[in-house]
């Protein structure tokens, strides 16, 4: 059990520590205060994982499902800090998206139709492009670098990605599987040689420590906050339906409506466990299904101990400060690679939708224009009141209302058993890699 066990987070590692440090990065945050996000983050995610996997009362699907902080959340929590809000104010409009994903995920399954691979494709390829800008910061050298664009800085980006490829290509298993990992860990041992990696928070930071509520101070709750994680939180439940559905064929049960509601309300007791322990909106990782496949262990017990695992590396702030003490063009390269195969899986899955259809085309061309605003003319809803920019600031946001009113102005005959076969579909693929 515990080599699977450690094989599930080795997997899912590098994707759960990802947005505390680009979150924490838009903060303005300490390396010490990173670090506290990242322990906050593993802590979070081994509870959530004994829940979904395990089960309490109406939640947790049972499953073998581990759970992770979710990139399309990343957006609009860095519009909101960017758009002067704090820390509590994200927590806030976390905790009360999870409240709303709690609430939705028993009739959840009469929005599905609203949410076919036309919307969800768009949806997640605008959340990789926007990302991605996040990434080329990261590859510079950082934003507040001085040398932003260094031979050094892009050398050592180029340095990662190019082992992310060469064992993409030549690692087989579960090799392969870690290459994102593994290149994180070769671009970290070439800067320590380079002098390029500070270990004074790692020297001070404790051995052992709790992960305490409210660390950050208590939430702040804004009307705008609230409306664009609870839109990102409908995207994630859609993300889980295809993913619980994929789960249960290779398992041989049978998904219904009420295990679909367990899971969904999981990823909303999540969110809020999340907002109240400093950490960010949770889903279920798709990168479970094809571990699933490719180990052929079927176990939820298994993923269960992958929790516990978790858990316990909450609890070391060493850890945390470590992961934190990765120079920004090491993770550069390695957000080159993850947030653009977010935009690429978007593209796969807008490859289910039928695009003889012209309106199809309409609606994907339109949600990706909008989507784009934000990053291409940062002043263009300028004049807008502030309430609304948590709303306007953030592309996703923007990508995700447009596909899905444009989609039900101009599709309104699809079934739901079309779309949950489509979206089971798109997460069978996607997790097969």
């Amino acid at each position: 059990m515990l080599p699977v066990a450690l094989q599930h987070v080795m997997v899912m590692y590098a994707g759960a520590i990802a947005v505390p440090l680009i979150v924490g990065g838009a903060m303005k945050l300490s390396p010490a205060e990173i670090a506290y996000l990242v322990n906050a983050d593993l802590f979070a995610a081994g509870i959530v994982t004994l829940i979904q996997c395990l089960g309490i009362w109406k939640f947790g699907i049972r499953m073998p499902v581990i759970m992770g902080v979710t990139f399309a959340a990343v957006g609009p929590m860095v519009a909101m800090a960017n758009s002067g809000l704090g820390l509590t104010h994200i927590y806030g409009a976390v905790i009360a998206s999870g409240i709303f994903t709690v609430l939705v995920a028993p009739v959840f399954g009469r929005l599905v139709r609203f949410f076919p691979p036309v919307v969800t494709g768009t949806i997640i390829a605008v959340i990789g492009i926007t990302l991605l800008k996040v990434g080329i910061t990261w590859a510079g050298g950082g934003a507040k670098a001085a040398d932003f664009g260094s031979a050094q800085h892009v050398g050592m980006a180029a340095l990662v990605l190019v082992v992310i490829l060469a064992i993409s290509k030549f690692g087989r298993g579960f090799i392969g599987n870690v290459s994102v990992l593994a290149g994180l860990i070769a671009g970290y041992l070439v800067a320590m040689a380079l002098g390029l990696v500070r270990f004074d928070h790692v020297n001070n930071a404790a051995w052992f420590s709790a992960i305490t509520p409210f660390h950050f101070g208590l939430p702040q709750f804004e009307i705008g906050s609230i409306i664009s994680l609870s839109l990102v939180m409908i995207v994630v439940m859609v993300e889980s339906t295809g993913m619980f559905l994929a789960l249960g064929e290779l398992c041989k049960r049978k998904v219904d409506a009420d295990d679909l509601s367990r899971g969904l309300r999981t990823d909303g007791i999540g969110t809020i466990i999340g907002g109240v322990f400093n950490t960010f909106p949770y889903t279920s990782f798709s990168q479970n299904i094809g571990l699933v496949g490719m180990t052929g262990v079927k176990s939820r017990w298994a993923v269960a101990c992958s929790g516990v695992i978790l858990l316990i590396f909450g609890l070391f702030p060493k850890m945390g400060a470590i992961i934190a003490s990765i120079p920004q063009a090491v993770l550069g390269g390695a957000g080159l690679c993850m947030f653009g195969m977010v935009a690429a899986t978007g593209i796969k899955i807008l490859q289910r939708v039928n695009f003889e259809s012209r309106t199809n085309l309409l609606i994907v061309a339109i949600s990706v224009g909008l989507g784009m605003i934000p990053m291409l003319a940062p002043t263009f809803f300028h004049s807008l009141p502030a309430w609304t920019a948590p709303l306007t600031h953030s592309g996703i946001t923007l990508a995700a209302v447009s596909a899905v009113l444009l989609n039900a102005f101009f599709n309104r005959a699809q079934t739901e058993e079309e779309i949950e076969k489509e979206l089971m579909h798109s997460a069978h693929s996607a997790g097969a890699e």
